[in-house]
């Protein structure tokens, strides 16, 4: 028996923009839809606008994303914002300093991933409040590797801010700050 996708792709609206989004099998009996901003400059500045309303009542002086997709929304959102993004990298570099690292699981891989936060933008971020900002929150492990770095630095997460959340959602301490919601896709048997 083989399992099937129950459809082909959802439909996603951010503002005026509309992407239907493929479906992906993540492991035998479940699928996703996946989000994917790089490239997608129209999506991306519609995400960094809206999110950027509601990021204007909390106070911060910094996004922090973790290192690929969710790159290019804070850097639309720094731009908004007048505030500074700094990236959790995915590999150590020495020029990186004392760089301090936290470990989590991918849905998307479903491989282990280790995140490194460098000298210069921990001493940044030390003692300060800053933003998380994530392209999908899922499972909430990327985003507790973030969380972690953070305590680790010594800076106070005031709000995470995702275009879209996704399945049952991890209960945050501080406001999530969300555009969208994806469903969760189980595979039916063929």
């Amino acid at each position: 028996m083989q399992n099937s996708l129950p459809q082909e792709s959802h439909s996603l609206r951010i503002g005026t923009v509309q992407r239907d989004l493929p479906l992906f099998a993540v492991s035998p009996d479940l699928a996703i839809a996946v989000l994917n901003i790089l490239g997608d400059t129209e999506l991306c500045e519609a995400a960094a606008e809206a999110l950027a309303k509601e990021l204007s009542v909390h106070e911060y002086v910094a996004l922090v994303t973790a290192e690929a997709k969710s790159i290019p929304l804070a850097y639309a959102l720094s731009l908004r914002t007048k505030k500074p993004y700094v990236v959790l990298r995915k590999s150590y570099k020495s020029y990186m300093g004392e760089a301090l690292q936290a470990s989590t699981l991918s849905i998307t891989t479903g491989k282990p991933q280790t995140l490194y936060l460098d000298a210069k933008d921990r001493a940044l971020l030390q003692e300060q409040p800053v933003v998380l900002v994530d392209d999908v929150i899922s499972t909430g492990s990327t985003l507790e590797a973030m969380r972690n770095l953070m305590r680790e630095a010594r800076a106070r997460v005031a709000a995470v801010a995702t275009i879209c959340t996704e399945g049952d959602q991890p209960q945050l301490a501080e406001p999530l700050l969300s555009l969208a919601h994806l469903p969760l896709f189980p595979l039916q048997t063929a």
